[in-house]
């Protein structure tokens, strides 16, 4: 796999080549940005809201009101359909149905389809359509995307995930970024440790509890826990361990978020499967605060050990490490993500996928990003 380096974050590809016509379409779940979870709604949103700024007509189309810069907004729900996630399949359907007619209408260059049912309707388009594989690439997931072939081009959010489906038709990887001047950076630490994300046995609630306990430090727990399967993991296995040293402070909306991680000495992220990406671990670079995760998926490429964090095996090697957080750099971890996260670099990543598909190129396999 040969890599290409992108642009320089400050020049803008759209500087030198006409603007882009984008039809950008979000999943029906939650309003983009999202008022609390929703890591590819809010992925969406500042996507859009960047190639807006970098010239490009974006019309998206998605549930709820207007909440971006896009050139104009196509709303398939009032209000997004979130209490059926998890269990109707429907709003998935309608939703591809009504932009499929939305997008009929207009005159664009490319479709970016973050949806799940959307990318059916590819093949019978003339102008290519791209996928961000936001979630698993294995199982029915992967199985879904490999059969719709070459009719669809897909972006990878990291190169471990493209390496776990090396049949699917990769056409780049891009990793996810933040909106870094919206996140307070904080050089001072509380001694307490954080666990932030959806609860269920991959994201390992309880195994930060243990290895938090095991450090003999505090834990805040903040999560999603609505769906059936949510909350019996959280019932199973979370709230028997909750205790004066691991309370559970609900799910945090965008503000909380920012000040947990803020305040946090470090978090604690021991997943139990390939993750992806993972938006919280440079959230919380973003604010000054390390991450000490299992070695699992795109850990090891979003975390530099030693440097702004720690990668480890097991709930053992997290406790040691959670011994060793306070030696960590709190402005190291801020600039990791200024250099390699932040928006202005995955936009130019889009914009150059974007453009190669657009003039019928294939020779680019893979966008890095300049150091």
């Amino acid at each position: 796999m040969s890599d290409v380096a992108i642009s320089a974050p400050g020049t803008r590809l759209s500087e030198l080549a006409p603007p882009l016509r984008i039809g950008m379409v979000a999943p029906p779940w939650f309003t983009v940005p999202p008022s609390g979870y929703g890591g590819t709604e809010a992925v969406v949103a500042a996507l859009t809201d960047q190639l807006v700024a970098r010239g490009h007509e974006v019309t998206l189309i998605a549930a709820g009101p207007a909440g971006t810069r896009a050139t104009m907004h196509v709303s398939t729900y009032e209000e997004p359909p979130s209490h059926l996630l998890g269990s109707s399949a429907m709003p998935e359907v309608v939703h591809a149905a009504a932009a499929a007619r939305a997008l009929d209408e207009l005159d664009l260059d490319i479709v970016h389809d973050h949806s799940l049912a959307g990318p059916l309707l590819a093949r019978g388009r003339e102008i290519p359509t791209v996928a961000t594989m936001h979630g698993p690439v294995a199982g029915d997931n992967g199985d879904y995307f490999a059969r719709l072939g070459r009719s669809l081009d897909l972006v990878a959010i990291s190169h471990a995930q493209r390496h776990q489906a090396p049949r699917l038709n990769w056409v780049g990887t891009v990793h996810n970024a933040i909106d870094l001047p919206t996140f307070p950076y904080r050089a001072d630490k509380d001694r307490d440790l954080l666990w932030i994300g959806r609860f269920s046995p991959d994201k390992g609630a309880h195994l930060a509890i243990d290895a938090a306990r095991a450090a003999g430090r505090r834990i805040l727990l903040a999560g999603k826990c609505k769906e059936p399967a949510e909350r019996a993991y959280f019932e199973d296995a979370v709230r028997p361990r909750l205790g004066p040293d691991a309370e559970y402070v609900g799910e945090a909306d965008a503000t909380r978020k920012r000040e947990l991680f803020a305040r946090a000495a470090a978090l604690l992220f021991p997943i139990q499967w390939e993750e992806p990406f993972g938006m919280v671990m440079i959230e919380a670079m973003a604010c000054g605060t390390p991450v000490i995760a299992t070695r699992r998926g795109s850990v090891p490429e979003v975390v530099d050990d030693g440097r702004t964090g720690f990668v480890v095996d097991d709930v053992a090697g997290m406790a040691a490490a959670i011994a060793r957080v306070d030696d960590l750099d709190p402005a190291v971890c801020r600039a990791h993500v200024a250099t390699h996260f932040d928006l202005p670099v995955m936009a130019a990543g889009y914009e150059r996928i974007y453009r190669m598909l657009v003039e019928g190129s294939r020779s680019i396999r893979s966008i890095t990003r300049v150091a």
